[in-house]
Parts: C-alpha cells; sequence; structure tokens
C-alpha cells in the first residue's frame, strides 16, 4: 500500500509504503505523480519506507519505468527507513542520481522530520 503523508505540498510530495505495493497501487501512485509532473517543472519526494516495504515484479518494472521517463523532474528524493539493505542501495543508487542531476539521501526512521526539511527546502 502506498499512503500520501500529511506533509505533501505543492510539489513537494511525502509518502510511505506498507507491505507489497500492487500493480493497481502503483498505477494510482503513477497517476497521482503524472499530475504532478504537468504542474510543476521540478519535484521533490520523501519515501517512507515502512514495514515490509517491497514492490511485485510487473508493480517494480512499471515503477522504474515512469522514473526512467521522469527523471528530469526529480530534484530532491529522500528516503527514509530502517534497513542496512537500503541504507547501502540508497548509497550506491544516489552516486548515479547525481549524473542526472537529483538529489538523493537516505534516512533513518528516527530521522524522518530531518529528512522532510532537508527534501522540501528550497534549493
Amino acid at each position: 500500500m502506498i499512503k500520501e503523508l500529511p506533509y505533501s505540498n505543492k510539489n513537494n510530495l511525502a509518502f510511505e509504503i506498507i507491505g507489497k505495493v500492487t500493480p493497481a497501487d502503483e498505477a494510482a501512485w503513477i497517476a497521482q505523480l503524472d499530475k504532478i509532473t504537468t504542474e510543476y517543472e521540478k519535484f521533490n519526494v520523501m519515501v517512507v519506507l515502512g514495514q515490509n516495504a517491497s514492490w511485485g515484479v510487473e508493480a517494480g518494472l512499471s515503477d522504474i519505468r515512469w522514473i526512467i521517463k521522469h527523471m528530469n523532474k526529480f530534484n530532491k528524493i529522500a528516503i527514509v527507513g530502517e534497513s542496512d539493505v537500503w541504507k547501502w542501495l540508497i548509497k550506491v543508487d544516489s552516486f548515479f542520481a547525481k549524473f542526472v542531476g537529483i538529489n538523493e539521501q537516505y534516512f533513518d526512521i528516527s530521522e524522518c522530520e530531518t529528512a522532510w526539511q532537508w527534501v522540501s527546502k528550497e534549493a
């Protein structure tokens, strides 16, 4: 399940992912993000990875295709979680994200407020 968090405003978005993301969850999320990409030149997003956050193959591929198509719209991405695996994956991903102008950072779940302040702060 993907749930929008009350932090969201304008082009600063916050979501929590709980459990396994289904293709229907992914389609609804993409529809919401598509609307943002037409309204704003750039946007920031914070994603809180809740308990057992995961994607099925179909939802994951859909996610990847959308990100590749719209990567020029991303400004900052904050990933919030409590997993060393996610922390490592984001560290690797953030290295490559810099090449396309995306500033990406991992935050521990205890730093959720800090993550939001970072992602929503104007450059």
